[in-house]
């Protein structure tokens, strides 16, 4: 499965990919923003693509002019009883590198096209940590409408953490 948008391939991970991955999840800034500590190692990175990243509808965003993975974006499979389903949460990681230029609302954009129009989903999630305040300008950006606020446990960072809920029903996104 391959999506693309102007700018971005999504498409699923390969064990190839596995040094461009290090290259961005090595960065403090990336992980810990979402949940999950920086990567030590290739072989780290490469363990991830092999069990997280290998997930169905897992993809690795790819810079179509260069062919080079700068992050990650797709379903993670959080579902909540709040809102009609089928119903599942986008997650995503971008390059440092990358960030300001609108790369991963035009990648989350697709997915929402995607999981309303082929997946057959009636409401999509997205979430962020309190502090995050890129991810909420994606969420923003994105069309997403805040739900509810909670105080989760963040076990790869061993914390609790305040997350803000958004979501975007099929109607809603449908809408003008």
């Amino acid at each position: 499965m391959h999506l693309e948008t102007e700018r971005l391939l999504l498409r699923p991970f390969t064990a190839a990919d596995a040094e461009n991955l290090y290259e961005y999840a090595k960065d403090p800034r990336v992980g810990p923003a979402a949940g999950w500590p920086p990567h030590k190692s290739v072989e780290a990175s490469r363990e991830i693509i092999t069990t997280v990243f290998a997930a169905p509808n897992t993809f690795a965003v790819v810079d179509k002019p260069f062919g080079t993975v700068i992050g990650s974006a797709g379903f993670v499979g959080r579902h909540y009883d709040r809102l009609p389903g089928p119903d599942d949460e986008i997650g995503y990681a971008l390059s440092p590198a990358f960030w300001g230029r609108g790369l991963m609302p035009e990648a989350v954009r697709e997915l929402l096209r995607y999981g309303f129009e082929e997946l057959g989903f009636q409401t999509i999630w997205c979430g962020h940590y309190d502090f995050n305040d890129k991810s909420r300008r994606v969420v923003e950006k994105c069309g997403f409408v805040y739900r509810f606020t909670d105080k989760v446990w963040v076990e790869l960072m061993g914390e609790e953490r305040t997350e803000l809920h958004y979501a975007l029903t099929k109607e809603e996104w449908k809408a003008p």
